[in-house]
């Protein structure tokens, strides 16, 4: 796979897909993260004097022009990191697209409008999405793709315009499918393995694939109470897949036989209603009261979890031990970020929610090893998937 350092971009104009699919809220961007990540490429680029065309999307506006999932507050933001203006299209690949384009210099950059206003970026017709992305193309004579957390998608400007320019990948992609490499093909052991977050089916590929590759598999978040339940444990209102209760029970068949070691917490903070100032208690994780609901792993378990980190060789880490974002529920994932950080190990934390997590917390992100920018592109490519985003930047 090419990077850019292999591409002659002086005077040319390069369109660079980037993740720039950041949280907002009113309008303003509650953790630039995404934003900030992007820019070792696009000032690269700019500073050999490429002409820099933008592109990335924002939600899930389904195809239509939706003012709440404008890019506008993302491209005034771009500016302020990168140090200079970025011009902002008004549109994906219409006049406004083309003159912000047309007016550039070298080193200048542009902002395009979210690519998903467009239905033909998501379109399943080839048809439909090939047409877009002969648009989208037309747009430069080089194509880099740099937004990691988009490359599981067959999404025009990610899988179809790179088949139309020659391409290469960024500074960011080059960097996360290094950290994937340490994970998958030169390990560090012992391999554990943090898996948090609300649903065990989110997680059914990465599970399964890992029961042949980490030496043990930590388990807390909301997906936790399927693997409670599925040993026989009453977990009251919590959330539960009752139809992954049999998957599940085959998943700790096959972690004992295979001497996997699974690790479930001890106890956990029920609370008598999913809101912060609710009524909660730690209670032992086999003991859950009916009428309450499991909002995060306890104390105890908290340090279960660190001590088990304690000497790994390699940590990989995707999504929070509880709902982090109301500050009763939020020690869980505290403990087990500082468990990685205290580990010595290699560390990952995979993207989405648990990178979210780090900052709000207001952990130094250079004390963990890497933080990833694509959660669902990290958990696809662990379980062993041809990611259509990176098979296209291979050619």
């Amino acid at each position: 796979m090419r990077t850019i350092d292999d591409l002659d971009v002086t005077g040319r104009t390069v369109l660079v897909r980037t993740d720039l699919n950041v949280p907002l809220d009113g309008g303003e961007i509650t953790d630039d993260g995404r934003i900030r990540a992007s820019v070792p490429t696009i000032r690269a680029l700019a500073e050999r004097g490429a002409k820099v065309v933008v592109c990335a999307h924002l939600g899930r506006p389904k195809g239509e022009v939706k003012p709440e999932f404008s890019l506008a507050p993302v491209a005034k933001r771009l500016g302020e990191l990168l140090g200079r203006d970025v011009a902002f299209a008004a549109d994906v690949v219409g006049d406004s697209a083309r003159a912000a384009v047309a007016g550039l210099a070298e080193g200048g950059v542009a902002l395009l409008e979210n690519l998903r206003f467009e239905p033909g970026e998501t379109s399943k017709d080839d048809a439909e999405r090939g047409a877009f992305a002969d648009r989208l193309a037309a747009l430069a004579e080089l194509y880099v793709g740099d937004g990691f957390g988009a490359v599981h998608r067959r999404h025009a400007s990610v899988y179809d315009v790179p088949q139309r320019l020659p391409h290469a990948a960024g500074h960011l992609i080059a960097a996360e499918l290094d950290v994937l490499r340490k994970l998958t093909e030169d390990v560090a052991r012992p391999y554990a393995v943090v898996l948090g977050g609300s649903k065990v089916s989110d997680k059914l590929g990465v599970i399964d694939n890992l029961l042949g590759k980490a030496d043990r598999i930590l388990v807390g978040g909301g997906m936790v109470f399927t693997f409670l339940k599925a040993q026989g444990h009453e977990v009251g209102a919590s959330l539960l897949e009752q139809d992954q209760l049999d998957t599940v029970r085959e998943y700790l068949a096959r972690a004992e036989k295979n001497g996997v070691e699974i690790v479930l917490p001890t106890d956990v903070v029920a609370a008598t209603a999913f809101a912060a100032d609710a009524d909660h208690d730690v209670v032992p994780a086999d003991a859950i009261p009916a009428d309450r609901m499991g909002l995060d792993i306890g104390p105890e378990s908290g340090a279960l979890f660190a001590s088990r980190l304690a000497g790994a060789g390699t940590v990989f880490w995707n999504g929070p031990m509880g709902v982090f974002e109301m500050e009763p529920y939020s020690h869980g994932t505290r403990a087990v970020a500082q468990g990685l950080i205290d580990s010595g190990a290699f560390t990952v934390v995979g993207g989405g929610d648990s990178a979210a997590a780090v900052r709000r917390l207001g952990f130094d992100e250079k004390a963990f090893s890497h933080i990833s920018t694509g959660g669902g592109a990290s958990l696809e490519y662990l379980e062993g998937k041809t990611l259509p985003g990176l098979k296209a930047l291979e050619d």
